[in-house]
């Protein structure tokens, strides 16, 4: 009787923690990071909590932007195009379409001679 592997599945087993891949939590600490500089400036006006609370909603954007993924639905034509990309790859080809000055490149290919005569 022969013997025979059966597939595994490795997605989720990169995780820290459980619930961050490690993009996830690179975009969460950088994040947090962000937070973490009006977290010192809203110390030093005694805001101390309002500071700790925009550190937390800072994580969660940059959790959500390296985790998540854009919803495929044909409501919106954003959601259309780009349905079922994670969301920080749909933002870097924006950054990188504005920082190319909003120029699209089409390349036509060139029609067959051959059938119209």
């Amino acid at each position: 009787m022969q013997t025979y592997e059966i597939p595994r599945n490795y997605k989720g087993e990169g995780r820290i923690l459980y619930i961050f891949s490690t993009k996830g939590l690179i975009y969460t600490s950088v994040g947090a990071g962000v937070g973490l500089i009006f977290y010192f400036i809203l110390k030093m006006l005694g805001f101390s909590m309002v500071g700790l609370i925009i550190t937390l909603i800072f994580a969660a954007i940059g959790f959500a932007i390296g985790t998540l993924k854009v919803p495929e639905s044909t409501a919106f034509e954003i959601t259309k195009k780009t349905g079922g990309e994670n969301i920080d790859d749909v933002i870097l080809r924006w950054i990188r379409f504005k920082k190319n000055g909003n120029k699209i490149y089409i390349y036509k290919a060139e029609e067959d001679t051959k059938d119209e005569q």
